[in-house]
């Protein structure tokens, strides 16, 4: 004979089941909505160029960097290189780092001079800027390298790429595009010029 200990066991039984089942698609909702708000906050800032503000870069990598750039998709040719910054961009700086855990702005510029052209450049900023062929602004082009006196002489690098933009190891914002002509980089811009083909730098550690 069923006693009323065994009826409220029955019925308690199936609801602790369901508060379990529920309880368990609430954690997969909480999960589920915490990876968006993630993906959504960890979203790459390809420039800090002031003309840049606001706008949204989408598409292939062709489109996203002709329109970055202001430039025409034809006019992105070396597609390589774009995808070398594509998979740097927002990568945090890092005093002496050499990797995407953390990088600086002369390590980055080696990384991408030796992996894109081949070249070998010196470790510090100031010792490329030895290794410059110098060349007015409207002559840069793509892979130039370009120097600013921030915190002393040539203190600070970047790769030009196109119409004014540079791309570089940010102390600030890490791995970024940014607009040589805003003013703050343009009040501290040295001087550009084209990589020389010197035997002595031919190792970089």
């Amino acid at each position: 004979m069923l006693k009323t200990s065994d009826f409220t066991e029955i019925i308690i039984f199936p609801y602790c089941c369901m508060k379990l089942r529920l309880s368990l698609r609430l954690a997969g909702l909480m999960i589920l909505s915490s990876v968006f708000l993630f993906s959504c906050k960890s979203k790459k800032v390809l420039t800090d160029s002031a003309k840049a503000r606001g706008k949204e870069f989408r598409g292939s990598i062709k489109e996203r960097y002709s329109a970055l750039l202001d430039v025409s998709e034809r006019e992105i040719k070396n597609e390589k290189l774009y995808r070398f910054i594509d998979e740097w961009i927002g990568v945090p700086y890092k005093a002496a780092g050499r990797d995407k855990r953390g990088v600086d702005c002369s390590a980055f510029t080696v990384i991408l001079e030796k992996e894109i052209y081949n070249r070998n450049l010196p470790r510090m900023a100031r010792h490329m800027a030895e290794n410059v062929r110098r060349k007015y602004e409207k002559d840069l082009e793509e892979g130039d390298l370009i120097f600013f006196d921030f915190s002393g002489k040539f203190s600070h690098v970047g790769v030009y790429l196109k119409n004014n933009r540079f791309v570089h190891a940010s102390s600030s914002r890490g791995v970024i595009i940014s607009n040589l002509k805003d003013p703050w980089y343009y009040k501290y811009f040295s001087h550009g010029g084209s990589v020389k083909n010197d035997p002595l730098f031919s190792e970089v550690e």
